[in-house]
């Protein structure tokens, strides 16, 4: 009877811990405590009360009967019913001795040993199906975990694969795009080219192609050769996306976008050098107006400094001016002559700012170094003199023949198209008059503008 009545409390409290009934089925909780306080109850009356002894034994046959009766029918037991394979062989023994001791005494006391045997074996199966009940049970458990985590780690790539695949379509529309803005830039280039002969405004044919071809060559076989490198690159990531080596394809993301950028920069170089070319041959439809040449050099000289000191906070330079109040109006476009005239007085500051620069390096004392420009205006004759001097380092005299030809820069590569003074020079041409350049190596760089009264 205590056997029976401890076992049917062990199954219960088994039964609510592993399919936590309290929280999935509440219904059944709720049978099961009541076997559970059923059990100890019984437990307590086969003890306490003498004349209930006889009848206890059958009602704990009858609550083991219906807790085994509600595991076998009920479907939400199913996952428990491995412990009716346990108990069976324990209730039936138990069933039959109280059965053989109520009809045959004696017959019971002849196999009460034999009894007592199988009962011992009885309760060695128990413990020995839930042992492995227990570890089938964990192992099941550590299946299902490995199976979710399986399934978690499924969807994580499968959603790393989407976004993937949706950042490398967008990588290749943007490789496209840039493919189809080069080509459009090419188009535009042969236009310019053309505008360009027709117009005469270059002093050899051979040697302007020559240095469209050498300054637009360079961009254009940088972005080529990063176009290709990424077009493989993407097949790789495309082969590790599906390996699902997620460390390689990270590392191929982070080449393309490095090589994107490196596209963009070089995209960016050849459309500044386009551009240019389009300026340095549009044909000026503005018209010519009396215009206060003093105050049109002003207004640039303080808009070239103050457009350097909005980029670097660090730039300085004095700047100096003599203008020569008698000239008065003169006749030009004011929108080109200004242009020319920013041009440069920019190359001018950009010359001091480097000097100043190497010298900070070099010297020992670099605040003795005063980087100054000077802009002034002088009427000579029937002619007006526009004057933009620096203190710099000059100009070397080899660059001296090529100061005004398209593309020639003494910058360093990405800070300079070399098409600047081309215009300039182009633009006083067309004025009637001349551009010229005085230097001292080390010491100054004058540009002066001659224009015809």
């Amino acid at each position: 009877m205590i056997f029976e009545l401890v076992i049917a409390f062990i199954i219960v409290r088994y039964l609510r811990q592993s399919l936590q009934t309290a929280i999935k089925m509440p219904k059944w909780d709720n049978v099961l405590v009541g076997i559970r306080t059923a059990a100890v109850l019984l437990l307590v009356l086969g003890t306490v009360v003498g004349f209930l002894k006889p009848i206890v034994p059958w009602l704990s046959h009858g609550l083991l009967l219906y807790l085994v009766y509600i595991l076998y029918r009920e479907k939400e037991f199913s996952p428990a019913r491995p412990i009716l394979l346990a108990i069976a062989p324990f209730i039936l023994l138990s069933i039959f001795s109280d059965i053989t001791k109520l009809t045959n005494e004696d017959q019971f006391k002849a196999w009460k040993s034999f009894l007592s045997l199988l009962t011992g074996c009885s309760f060695v199966w128990m413990i020995a199906m839930y042992v492995i009940t227990n570890r089938q049970k964990k192992a099941l458990e550590k299946e299902k975990s490995k199976t979710k985590e399986e399934e978690e780690q499924k969807e994580i790539m499968t959603s790393l694969k989407s976004e993937l695949e949706i950042q490398v379509a967008q990588r290749t529309a943007e490789l496209t795009k840039q493919k189809e803005e080069l080509q459009q830039t090419v188009t535009e280039l042969k236009s310019t080219q053309a505008q360009l002969i027709q117009s005469e405004k270059m002093a050899s044919l051979g040697e302007l192609t020559a240095g469209i071809a050498h300054e637009i060559q360079n961009p254009l076989n940088f972005v080529n050769n990063f176009s290709e490198v990424n077009t493989e690159l993407i097949d790789e990531m495309e082969q590790e996306i599906y390996k699902g080596n997620l460390d390689d394809v990270k590392a191929i993301a982070r080449d393309i976008k490095e090589n994107e950028q490196k596209i963009n920069h070089h995209g960016k170089r050849a459309d500044a050098i386009v551009k240019g070319m389009l300026q340095h041959s549009r044909s000026s439809t503005g018209q010519k107006e009396p215009t206060d040449i003093n105050k049109l050099a002003d207004e640039y000289l303080r808009l070239a400094y103050h457009g350097l000191r909005a980029k670097d906070k660090s730039f300085n330079a004095t700047m100096k001016t003599d203008y020569d109040v008698t000239i008065g109006n003169i006749n030009i476009v004011p929108q080109d002559i200004g242009r020319v005239i920013l041009n440069l007085i920019t190359n001018a500051f950009y010359a001091v700012t480097e000097k100043k620069t190497q010298l900070s390096k070099d010297s020992s004392s670099p605040n003795a170094y005063n980087p100054t420009v000077t802009v002034s205006t002088k009427k000579l004759g029937n002619k007006f003199l526009i004057s933009v001097k620096d203190n710099g380092n000059g100009i070397p005299e080899k660059a001296l023949e090529k100061i005004f030809q398209p593309f020639f820069t003494t910058k360093p590569t990405g800070q300079g198209t070399g098409l600047g003074l081309s215009l300039s020079y182009d633009i006083i041409k067309a004025h009637g008059g001349e551009l010229t350049v005085k230097t001292k190596e080390n010491e100054f760089a004058e540009f002066v503008i001659t224009l015809p009264q």
